[in-house]
């Protein structure tokens, strides 16, 4: 498949050039570099927010898409066309009529059909792989062991797990994939800078699975990642404002404020692993008591349920499980990570502000008491603006296709006509 670049994960630029206007002959100028790239960037734009109004809206009339973006009736309907010719929106069936009189309108959706992403999720114990279609839906999902947490090895299996579902995959052909790691990722670069848990430093992780798969290729942190997510796909669909708190084996978080996620130099906003907790009792590597990481971990949790007899491995899905079943001590170590979850919740909030908080953690989205006590431990003023994962049953996989996700709708004319 032929390779092609995918533009990286940036805020939409402005819909009106901010240029000032210059005079004739001078650089800004009509045919001039800037004046060309100004077009080119409010083409681009525009394309970004006709498509993401089609998956929100959709099926709806061109009419429609112009009213809600501002847009004039003319450009609409010239980007829905290229859109259209790209393959990656199509006329609906069944043309409307406005009020049952005139020319019936036929609106447009999304083409879901014809394209999928690669999703890559890099945990400390194992690998998903998976296929997204363009409304974030799983297609496809295979969860692949560690037999070894070597960077090559791990990147090898996951490209080769993402040629195999490709490969099932009859009818579809893949824009790119999207690799999702914990620790800090440098998106820029699509290198994972550190993952003390993998033990890895300075992994080229774009290039690899790149060079294996043939296709384009984004990499960024899983925090970071399922806030796109929630933005184009879930619960946090229209909020100016959003934090996510990611709390597995890695904790991390991400913020997201006008469509635009906060990454900071070489991406290291969001680590988060050694904030303190209030109450805290883990001994960290650092040397410090507490870290909200080492206190949070999914490795801590199964430590204590193991040391209670609840389980005997190191999988949280078996404490959850054993609290569905009545075990009265799995759900009281559920609640008090939750409750924990909460009071670094809070903490975040009162430094952050942000409209809406998304917490993935297994007993958060799982188990109502569970969140009753997060939203308890945040406090009652703010605990509407606290939601669990929208994607509960495929968080994992919706980070990695998320990334390659979010490039496409950001950019969506920089797809390939060699894939068309």
């Amino acid at each position: 498949m032929p390779r092609t670049a995918i533009a990286r994960t940036a805020a939409p630029p402005l819909l009106t050039s901010p240029v000032s206007p210059v005079s004739a002959g001078s650089a800004g100028s009509a045919g001039s570099p800037i004046s060309r790239v100004a077009d080119s960037d409010r083409r681009r734009t525009s394309a970004s927010v006709i498509l993401r109004s089609v998956l929100e809206h959709g099926p709806v009339a061109r009419s429609t898409i112009a009213r809600l973006t501002g847009l004039s009736p003319a450009s609409v309907t010239d980007h829905c066309a290229r859109l259209a010719g790209l393959g990656l929106i199509r006329e609906a069936a069944v043309p409307r009529r406005s009020n049952g009189v005139g020319r019936p309108h036929v609106p447009v959706d999304l083409d879901d059909s014809r394209f999928v992403v690669g999703g890559v999720h890099v945990a400390v114990p194992y690998t998903t792989v998976a296929l997204l279609d363009l409304r974030g839906r799983v297609v496809a999902e295979r969860r692949l062991a560690h037999g070894s947490v070597e960077p090559a090895e791990v990147l090898a299996r996951a490209a080769d797990g993402l040629g195999a579902l490709l490969g099932e995959a009859r009818g579809c052909r893949a824009l790119g994939v999207g690799v999702a790691v914990g620790g800090w990722v440098d998106r820029d670069s699509g290198t994972v800078v550190e993952h003390p848990l993998l033990g890895w430093r300075d992994v080229p992780v774009r290039e690899t699975v790149g060079a294996r798969t043939g296709l384009p290729v984004q990499v960024d942190g899983h925090a970071r990642a399922l806030v796109n997510a929630e933005r184009l796909f879930g619960r946090a669909r229209g909020s100016r404002s959003v934090l996510h708190l990611f709390v597995g084996n890695v904790v991390d978080a991400a913020f997201a404020t006008h469509d635009e996620v906060h990454h900071g130099p070489r991406s290291q906003a969001g680590a988060i692993a050694h904030l303190p907790l209030a109450g805290g009792v883990e001994p960290c590597a650092c040397g410090r008591v507490g870290c909200l990481q080492v206190e949070l971990s999914e490795r801590t949790l199964c430590r204590r349920a193991r040391e209670a007899g609840v389980i005997d491995g190191v999988n949280p899905m078996h404490v959850v499980a054993a609290a569905k079943a009545g075990n009265a001590v799995a759900a009281g170590l559920l609640r008090e990570r939750a409750r924990m979850v909460g009071r670094a919740a809070g903490l975040l909030l009162d430094v952050l502000n942000p409209e809406s908080v998304v917490v993935t953690e297994v007993g958060v989205m799982y188990r109502e008491d569970c969140l009753a006590a997060l939203r308890e431990e945040v406090g009652a003023g703010r605990s509407a603006a606290v939601s669990p994962s929208s994607f509960p049953d495929s968080v994992l996989a919706m980070a990695g296709g998320a990334v390659a996700l979010d490039v496409l709708y950001r950019d969506p004319l920089d797809v390939s006509p060699a894939l068309t």
